[in-house]
């Protein structure tokens, strides 16, 4: 090392590893399924985003999943120019969403048995979900708990909590396995940050279960539904112990002027979800929806007492909307 009189010489920067070239010529195409695997195409793009933006790869990767439907063809392609343009949209209102909520972004990073788990206050779990959950918003009503870090007690990993609201799903439960209406709440919302360690979102669910067991003993059963157009896989639930239990016919997304909206969303803002009926009410707006065929959602599910029970394929059923 060399030195001089102002004291230590600096270390070299060593630049980020060049991003491969991809082809960005109007005959160019990647599938939604390229997407969603991250295939080099895709992967590529996202990477070059997320070194020129400095947002999170996963948060800029599901986001951008949601809005693609919107741009690709019936038959699921969509060219490569529009899928780097919707990358760089979320990009910025990523940016955006975390300088909002700087005060709650963890900066630094603990091993899994140093963070604490709490139940955590709706005004932190609502900013945080309703500006960097993918969805944007929380859920009303909902019981939130969290792993905090030890020194400045901020969520790492967070979820919220609520009865089961999706009634097509409620009765088949109750039809296949003897769970009442009622006795089933759903994770409706989880968000981890970059520097959660492996299993943070595992842990929490375990944790979870514990609480909800213990203080709320008419609640039998925990479900969510993970979405694998969005790259989810559920393996943060099955590391939990978890089950597969069926699925559910997906429905097109929905976009107000180019942004996702839920049909709850849609209902909320403007009293109705259909298509046909906000385009007449509402000239000035941009309503769509998407036109590829998506996947469908996968409901898991875990009991609060005893094992959950494996349920084989043949015998899962997919419940139509």
């Amino acid at each position: 090392m060399v030195i001089s009189a102002a004291g230590p010489a600096a270390p070299a920067v060593v630049p980020p590893p060049p991003v491969p070239a991809v082809d960005v010529s109007p005959a160019a195409r990647l599938s939604l399924d390229d997407c969603r695997r991250h295939a080099p195409g895709f992967a590529d793009l996202l990477v070059d985003a997320v070194h020129r933006r400095g947002v999170p790869q996963r948060a800029l990767s599901v986001r951008t999943l949601l809005h693609l439907p919107r741009l690709a063809r019936p038959n699921g392609m969509i060219g490569l120019k529009p899928v780097i343009a919707e990358l760089n949209r979320n990009a910025a209102r990523l940016r955006r969403d975390q300088r909002a909520i700087d005060d709650l972004i963890p900066k630094d990073k603990y091993e899994l048995t140093d963070l604490r788990f709490v139940r955590l206050g709706n005004l932190e779990a609502d900013r945080i979900f309703s500006h960097l959950h993918y969805l944007r918003s929380a859920r009303e009503g909902s019981v939130n708990f969290a792993l905090v870090d030890p020194v400045n007690k901020l969520p790492v990993t967070l979820c919220s909590v609520s009865p089961l609201e999706w009634m097509k799903v409620g009765r088949q439960i109750q039809a296949q396995f003897g769970v009442p209406l009622g006795a089933a709440w759903d994770v409706s919302r989880v968000y981890s940050f970059d520097v959660a360690p492996v299993n943070a979102i595992s842990y929490l669910l375990s944790k979870v279960r514990q609480v909800i067991r213990r203080e709320i003993p008419s609640v039998q059963l925990l479900t969510t539904a993970v979405d694998p157009n969005l790259g989810f896989v559920g393996a943060s639930y099955r590391a939990a112990n978890w089950q597969q239990w069926m699925s559910i016919e997906a429905r097109p997304y929905l976009y107000v002027d180019g942004i996702y909206a839920s049909p709850r969303q849609l209902r909320t803002r403007y009293g109705g979800a259909n298509l046909s009926e906000l385009r007449r009410a509402n000239p000035g707006g941009r309503f769509e929806q998407s036109r590829a065929k998506l996947l469908d959602s996968v409901i898991y599910c875990c009991r609060l007492r005893g094992i959950t029970e494996a349920v084989p394929l043949e015998n899962q059923r997919r419940l139509r909307r």
